[in-house]
């Protein structure tokens, strides 16, 4: 590793790779999509331009960055999560999100927060525009629920998008800011119907291109799960692999202990990129490289820069002790820096209204005086692997991981000639046997049972979703003048059907919260009921 400098600079530096920026003419000619449409957010229509775009071969951070991986000893990463569900608690009913609810009913619970929550989803772009301005070389990850979007949309807070849009479509931006795909409905994937994480991931792609750009799209190759709940069972996680690959996802964000080596032990060095593997009740394999942050949710980590501070002990170990074959730094025979990730919520708590922001400056201020020209920088998820990859190393060369729980599956079924059934008999003997083994994967809200005593929204989104999906195909099978798609029947349809799904009517337990979802199931149902009779 390079040795941290002591010389200042004064001014960022501009890109030094040789690749030239690929300017927007060269995406595929596409129309400009309106964010609103018939009064519902454009969260479908386009699914052939979209995986267009998304699967352009191209590097989408390398022609942008301004750090070259030899002047890295050590790096930190940090993610932002911004979450509001969309409820009907509106005038008759009506869908509003709940930002503008706890706008309108200031004397509810923490409602009075309102405003601090609406300017945290907006300050960001403030903060990385003075900061470059003033030299700095900041990084940040953003990841905005597709309900969240769509609800500063309903509000009017057009101050808040054009202030996001300022600071994703401005090409000055590029280095700093990269923007982490999520399901559009917040949805815990384990305890989802697993054919509706297309559905999810495709509308807010949708969404964001309506909202940013096809451009913005096309430079969105991470991903980042709802509660950080990455699924266990080997079905479910295949099939979220193989989706987000579909989709053009590049890496996956996970959290340390919901990973395990492929022999069950804990991840001894969590500062790396690992290849997450998933292998399915048929044989199938699939995998996808991921980053891992090393914490729970916890907003002080970010709020005080935690993963900055740990970084700079990283890089302080890494010269007195220096790096042998034996080093977790060595990829393929390559040295590397490690990487310390972490995200939060980027509005909930008062360390991270208040203290954030001047935590946040002050690294970068740090690291102006330090010198840009060597030492711990941050990096962004897709630039740190990208400047892996131009060094040789392939996502092949990382070390396999797996969902935590796996090995005591594979400790009983070869995978090679695995059948459901045999997959099916195994897991009923773990359970019975290890009290502890569950299939209800692991997330940052692990102290939460996403299931039990949820019987009664849980019915509801399984009823829709085979409703949904019948109906469609059904209608599918006939001839449509205007693509299925793009028809407001289907959009309506599909928009209560993701709802019904978000996560939050069930984190906030039975009561208000589950009636929401009870009444977000009637509406659905009878959407497809009276507007699929054809």
């Amino acid at each position: 590793m390079v040795s941290l400098s002591s010389s200042a600079v004064s001014t960022i530096p501009a890109p030094v790779t040789s690749s030239a920026p690929v300017p927007s003419s060269a995406l595929p000619q596409l129309p400009e999509l309106p964010s609103i449409v018939d009064g519902l957010p454009h969260i479908s229509g386009w699914e052939a331009e979209v995986d267009a775009v998304t699967h352009l071969s191209r590097p989408v951070a390398l022609p942008y960055t301004n750090l070259k991986l030899r002047q890295v000893s050590a790096a930190f990463a940090i993610g932002l999560h911004m979450h509001q569900p969309t409820i009907p608690a509106g005038p008759d009913g009506a869908l509003i999100n709940n930002l503008q609810y706890m706008f309108e009913h200031p004397y509810e619970q923490d409602n009075h927060n309102a405003g601090s929550f609406a300017y945290c989803y907006s300050r960001m772009a403030n903060f990385i525009r003075d900061l470059v301005d003033q030299g700095c070389n900041p990084r940040i990850m953003l990841d905005y629920s597709g309900n969240l979007l769509w609800g500063l949309e309903q509000m009017g807070r057009h101050d808040i998008l054009d202030n996001l849009r300022r600071m994703t479509c401005d090409a000055a931006y590029y280095p700093h800011v990269e923007w982490l795909g999520t399901m559009w409905g917040h949805v815990v994937v384990p305890s989802t119907p697993i054919r509706d994480v297309r559905l999810h991931v495709q509308a807010w792609q949708h969404h964001f291109a309506s909202l940013f750009g096809w451009e913005a799209l096309a430079r969105v190759k991470g991903f980042s799960l709802p509660e950080m709940h990455l699924p266990n069972h080997p079905d479910q996680l295949y099939q979220l692999i193989t989706v987000l690959k579909d989709c053009g996802y590049r890496w996956l964000l996970v959290q340390s202990d919901s990973i395990e080596t492929l022999t069950g032990e804990a991840i001894a060095y969590p500062h790396i990129p690992h290849r997450l593997i998933a292998r399915n009740a048929h044989g199938a394999t699939a995998s996808i490289t991921v980053l891992i942050k090393t914490q729970a949710s916890d907003g002080k980590l970010v709020g005080h820069m935690q993963p900055y501070a740990a970084a700079k002990h990283e890089a302080k170990w890494l010269i007195t002790d220096p790096v042998c074959q034996h080093s977790p730094c060595l990829i393929a025979g390559k040295e590397i820096p490690p990487l310390i990730t972490q995200i939060s919520d980027g509005e909930n708590g008062g360390v991270m209204m208040n203290e954030f922001p001047g935590a946040f400056r002050n690294a970068w201020y740090e690291i102006r005086e330090q010198g840009l020209s060597s030492g711990v920088m941050g990096l962004n998820g897709s630039e740190y692997l990208e400047l892996l990859e131009a060094e040789g190393i392939e996502p092949t060369d990382y070390l396999p991981c797996q969902a935590k729980g796996q090995h005591l599956i594979w400790q009983q079924l070869d995978p090679d000639t695995v059948t459901p059934e045999q997959m099916k008999g195994a897991i009923a003997t773990l359970q019975a046997e290890h009290p502890d083994f569950h299939l209800q994967g692991h997330s940052w809200t692990d102290y939460i049972n996403w299931e039990h005593g949820y019987e009664n929204v849980l019915k509801a989104m399984q009823t829709l979703s085979h409703r949904f999906h019948a109906k469609i195909n059904q209608a599918r099978s006939k001839h449509q003048s205007i693509p299925l798609t793009q028809q407001y029947r289907y959009r309506n349809a599909l928009l209560h059907h993701l709802l019904l799904q978000t996560s939050c009517f069930r984190y906030w337990g039975q009561g208000t919260w589950t009636d929401y979802a009870q009444e977000l199931y009637r509406r659905g149902e009878a959407i497809l009921r009276y507007d699929f009779r054809d």
